[in-house]
């Protein structure tokens, strides 16, 4: 039986590919690992300069390990089988864009800690109705956001998402790639 991919083992793989110690990077890929990453842990906490981190199409199951990354802006977590935001919260006054499409995610909870939170893409997920939509509202400075694949965008009539999307989150600039015309501008 084959074992994953530790952190360790990836951040050391990194180092030689790039000829760069982790600890001076501002970018790090970490996604596409054979064999995938199961677990993040606190060997991340290296990356004290790290602004954007992706870690896409792994195995990740819970997010971990982060409480070292004062510099992080950009998390990439998409295609992996992570079910919640916890483990967030320790990145909170950094994190502008989280990235974490193609997951398990069915509750927002959490959401709201990520307060300088400007984009979040995370379609095809399983979030399911509107009370776990609306949490986004305490993500106030949420411009643009990607969600279509979840169920909720299906139970919505046709040709309705949209406006019951941003009537609920009137801040936003972007929903699901397409700039966002509010009524009053479309009607000029």
């Amino acid at each position: 039986m084959s074992k994953s991919t530790t952190i360790k083992d990836a951040l050391k793989k990194w180092e030689e590919a790039n000829q760069k110690n982790v600890s001076e990077a501002t970018e790090v890929d970490l996604q596409f690992q054979y064999l995938p990453i199961e677990k993040m842990d606190n060997n991340l906490s290296q990356l004290v300069k790290c602004e954007k981190l992706s870690m896409s199409t792994n195995m990740i199951e819970k997010i971990s390990g982060l409480s070292g990354l004062k510099n992080l802006k950009i998390i990439s977590l998409s295609r992996n089988y992570i079910k919640s935001f916890a483990g967030l919260e320790v990145v909170s006054d950094s994190l502008e864009q989280l990235w974490i499409s193609y997951n398990l995610i069915d509750k927002m909870k959490g959401i709201g800690a990520l307060k300088k939170l400007k984009v979040l893409y995370m379609t095809n997920n399983l979030i399911k109705d509107w009370a776990e939509y609306v949490k986004l509202q305490e993500c106030v400075d949420l411009k643009e956001l990607s969600f279509v694949g979840n169920p909720l965008c299906e139970t919505v009539e046709e040709g309705m998402w949209r406006f019951e999307a941003t009537r609920r989150l009137p801040q936003l600039e972007k929903l699901d790639g397409e700039p966002v015309i509010s009524e009053i501008t479309a009607t000029l």
